[in-house]
């Protein structure tokens, strides 16, 4: 007999390992490479999602990064930049979110509007512009890049100080991104110790195209309150153990993970064995252009690997509360998990 369980669309949460170029749906992309004359490959027309190959080698990495360099050179200017974060705000709504940090790095659009000063207040702008009291709230997370200068992780650092805030429209945090085979971590600390002076949330990427190493010299090096993916600490049981000592959250996003080959199968994710570490978990979709899942795909791949209903709203709350959501947004989040858990199960939505 099939077993009920409870929709993960209307379970409420917290989105908080998004990018910017990555949120745009297929559809939006194509407008925009129509809208501006340019070419886009077949990947990202006839064939998608992309078929992606294994990413933790350089030639599978190379073919994500010119897939996604391909979406961006389609984002030129404030009208493309507005459309991206109110999509993202309409289709994380959609599927439950209360609460969406986008993580941005102003430099790519800086050509076309200015500087990255107006490219970083454009999408500050429509944040605020799509958030709403009873729907959903936006904020934003500046990222630096690992293929460039730390000092240009610095500059970005100051610039997000300035945007720094608690609430819808502001910037939340500060991450690290890209291919994380480059730069050295601790070169990029001084920029993170700008962000942790305003107050920011740290959020760098690691232990997803390396190994547990990784996840150990971000704890070390930059002190984060997150670490984008950091799934590859099970490989060294010490690793796990200093993540869930530190209290980090972890932003696990299933779908990239096998998209981009670092683990083969969607049952070889490790979610269960990092949240059986006592490590919070905050689900995550990435790049839902370019991987064809989004976020609520990502509770259902939790069920998928036994998770059940009380384990999905524990990730819930674990993303609200890994969230800078102001308190009122936090509580009423909390509460309305409380609430979905406490409906009886709906016998039509997929079994956990």
């Amino acid at each position: 007999m099939t077993r009920a369980a409870r929709t993960v669309e209307v379970l409420p949460k917290a989105h908080l390992h998004l990018h910017f170029t990555g949120s745009m749906r297929v559809d939006t992309v194509r407008d925009l490479a129509l809208k501006h004359g340019l070419r886009l490959p077949d990947a990202l027309l006839r064939d998608w999602p992309p078929r992606l190959a294994k990413a933790t080698d350089e030639r599978g990495w190379f073919r994500f990064q010119r897939l996604y360099d391909a979406a961006r050179a389609c984002v030129r200017g404030e009208e493309d930049m507005r459309r991206i974060v109110r999509e993202a705000a309409q289709d994380d709504a959609a599927e439950g979110s209360r609460w969406l940090e986008i993580q941005v790095d102003p430099t790519s659009y800086a050509p076309f509007v200015g500087g990255i000063t107006p490219a970083l207040e454009i999408v500050l702008d429509e944040a605020r512009s799509v958030s709403t009291d009873d729907g959903i709230g936006v904020a934003v997370i500046v990222a630096a890049s690992r293929m460039r200068h730390p000092l240009e992780a610095r500059t970005l650092a100051r610039l997000a100080a300035r945007h720094a805030g608690s609430g819808s429209g502001e910037v939340v945090g500060f991450g690290l991104s890209n291919d994380e085979r480059r730069g050295v971590v601790a070169d990029f600390a001084p920029a993170f110790a700008i962000a942790r002076k305003a107050g920011l949330a740290l959020v760098p990427h690691g232990g997803e195209l390396l190994g547990a190493q990784s996840v150990m010299e971000t704890l070390q090096h930059l002190d984060p309150d997150r670490i984008g993916h950091g799934v590859r600490s099970v490989e060294d049981p010490q690793v796990l153990a200093a993540v869930a000592e530190a209290g980090v959250t972890l932003e696990v996003c299933p779908g990239s993970n096998v998209a981009l080959g670092v683990y083969s199968d969607p049952e070889d994710v490790p979610l269960v064995r990092i949240l059986d570490a006592g490590v919070r978990v905050a689900l995550g979709a990435d790049d839902p252009l370019l991987f064809g899942s989004r976020l609520a795909q990502q509770y259902t791949a939790a069920r998928e690997l036994g998770c059940s209903d009380r384990d999905l709203a524990s990730l819930a709350r674990g993303s609200v509360l890994a969230s800078r959501a102001p308190d009122h947004v936090r509580d009423a989040a909390l509460r309305d998990i409380d609430a979905w858990l406490a409906e009886p199960p709906d016998a039509s939505a997929s079994p956990a």
